[in-house]
Formats: C-alpha cells, structure tokens, sequence
C-alpha cells in the first residue's frame, strides 16, 4: 500500500517554511515521489515566485515522468502572478497527483483540469491538517478579511497591569519570544492609542531575529506623537482615525510616511468591521491584535476575533486593569465560550488558545 499519508505530512512540513514570507497567498507544500524515493521537493516562499509543486517538478526534472505528486493544496489552474501549474504538471509527465485540501478559490479548478487530461488525481488527504495550516488563507480568500489573532498577557487572577499600570513584564521572556515569532509569521499587529501612549512599544519580532511587521494603530482623534518608536520605519505603519483628526497632523504623518485611513466612528471610536474591510483591501490576509483593555473588548463586542491565546503567569496582581472591559454579558447563557481548547507550557506561563 502506497503511504499517501506519510507522504502529505511531509508536504505539510515543507509548506509550514513558507509561514510570514507567503501571504497574501497560502502555505503550500509538495513532494514528487518515484518507486518510493523522493526525487524533488518544494514550498512556496514568496507571493511571484514559483510555487511549490512547480519548484519540486523542476528539482524533479525528467524523473518526474510517471512519478507521483504530492501537494497539500489544490494546483492553480490560472495565470495570476505566476503562470498555471496544472500547466507545468501536465508538461511534466506524472502518471499521479495526491491533494490535501481544495483550493476555496472559486477560480481555482486544478482538480477536475489534472483529472480531465488523464493524470490520476486524488484529493482530501490530510485535508483537515491542511485546512487548519492554511486558516488565514481560507478565511481571507472567502471573506476578504483578515484572519484575526487575539492575544492577552495576563496574571493568573486575569490582570493585565497593576493598579498604578505597570505591565512590564508580567509574562515571561519564553512567552515574549513565542508573541515575537507570531509576530514574525503574520501580516501586521494591531494596537490602541492608549497602548501607544503608555508604553510607545517597538512592536518588531527582535526576539527571533525576524522580519519587520506592518504595525496598525487605532486613534479615532489622531494623537499619535510623529516621534514614536514605530513610526522609525514609517513605511511600515498604518493609522487607521476617524473624520475627527485633524487635517494637519494627518498631513504630517503622511509626510513622514506613514499611512492614514480614515473610517466611519462608532459610539465616537474607529468601527473596527470596517478597518477589517480596508485591510483586506490591502492584502493584510492576518493580523495580531495586541491591545489593552479597551481594545480587546471591542475586538470581541464587534466580533472581528477568530482565534484567542492567553498567556498567564503564575502571579496574583489583586486589584489591576482587567484583561477585558465590559462586553455586555448579564447571563451565563450568553458567555462568549471558546472552541478546540489547547493548552501548552511557555516556560513558567500557561498559553490557552481557542477559537471563536
């Protein structure tokens, strides 16, 4: 029996390298395989480049001819940055091709193309793997949206700062470094004005020696100092205000580079479904909230949040700023309840994570 399984998990291994370097398109891995022997291998990096089962025919080269291709996503089958790799698998010779997941693409039809030229085409191997790798992507793809991460520093009595306001640090430098590779691997971080303010944070992915995020702020009123910390690479920053801000400093922040976009206000703060809308737009396929109080209770009340990840100390605080504000919740029957819990150690911290 023909180990497809075995084969698509390290399809899936080979896709996850492409994680932070790939977006806005997906993660995807392939293998080519010959009487049992792997003969090319591939993953896509970058947005314009070859894809990964076009990068592992070409290692394969004429060995590729009634071999098999492994690939964990469905191949495209039209021109966009790159040329169709239904073509180039056609071209190649393989006698068959094993798929994780479909692509939600509509434009996509790579399946019944390699199907209907005579190559042997399976799909749905590893599928549920290679979903969950690819979450951002299928829920930008459908949505145009950006798949949305909520993180929390809290104490174990859920304090995110004392009563005089002092965060730093509650959580660990393991937990820091693990906010720092996510931070690395999706498309911008999002923060409040109060945020900024309080501790004119860097927000870059240092701990990991990784890349330098698109940072977004919220400030309906535009009081963001053009001296911050962030706006050192200006290019990277976008502040998303309302028609409350003032011409000049708009202006000014443009001037130095930065991005501004203006939005509808909600009960006199930045509608935050609509910032979603207008990130989409500018292909930010994922995005790492890493507010305060206020912040996160907006997140969640305007139901932008797909996934959360709470990191907790072992500390008690006793009187503090709450992790959450009031999210208007007066019966148990109507908690905002979490889904597919896993919980892991981040040194001494706890990291609950959880979909919504």
């Amino acid at each position: 029996m023909i180990p497809h399984r075995k084969y698509m998990e390290m399809a899936l291994k080979l896709a996850e390298k492409g994680r932070g370097t790939a977006s806005p398109n997906p993660l995807v891995g392939s293998i080519v395989v010959k009487r049992g022997k792997i003969i090319g291998r591939g993953y896509h990096k970058i947005a314009g480049e070859d894809h990964a089962e076009v990068i592992a025919l070409k290692q394969a080269g004429k060995r590729a001819k009634l071999a098999t291709l492994y690939v964990s996503l469905e191949p495209c089958s039209y021109w966009g940055r790159t040329p169709p790799c239904t073509d180039a698998i056609m071209k190649s010779g393989v006698f068959e091709v094993i798929i994780g997941m479909k692509d939600p693409n509509p434009n996509v039809e790579g399946f019944i193309i390699l199907k209907s030229s005579g190559i042997r085409t399976r799909i749905g191997v590893l599928e549920e793997e290679a979903r969950k790798q690819n979450e951002v992507y299928v829920k930008y793809t459908k949505t145009k949206k950006p798949f949305v991460y909520l993180k929390v520093a809290t104490s174990l009595d859920g304090k995110i700062a004392t009563s005089t306001g002092k965060s730093k640090y509650i959580t660990s430098k393991d937990s820091r470094k693990h906010v720092h590779q996510l931070r690395n691997e999706v498309d911008a971080i999002l923060i409040g004005i109060n945020t900024l303010l309080k501790d004119n944070p860097q927000l870059d992915s240092r701990l990991v020696k990784g890349k330098e995020p698109i940072k977004i702020v919220v400030d309906s009123s535009l009081k963001i100092p053009v001296n911050a910390k962030i706006m050192r690479v200006p290019e990277k920053v976008i502040i998303a205000t309302t028609k409350k801000a003032q011409k000049a400093k708009i202006k000014q922040l443009q001037q130095k580079g930065a991005r501004v976009i203006i939005l509808n206000s909600k009960q006199g703060f930045v509608n935050l479904n609509d910032l979603m809308k207008e990130l989409g737009k500018h292909e930010i396929t994922s995005l790492l909230v890493e507010g305060g109080n206020k912040l996160n209770s907006s997140a969640l009340k305007e139901k932008i949040v797909d996934k959360i990840l709470i990191f907790t100390a072992p500390r008690l605080i006793g009187k503090g700023l709450d992790a959450f504000g009031d999210l208007g919740i007066r019966n148990l029957d109507k908690t905002i309840n979490l889904k597919n819990i896993s919980t892991k150690n981040i040194g001494k911290d706890i990291l609950v994570e959880g979909y919504l």
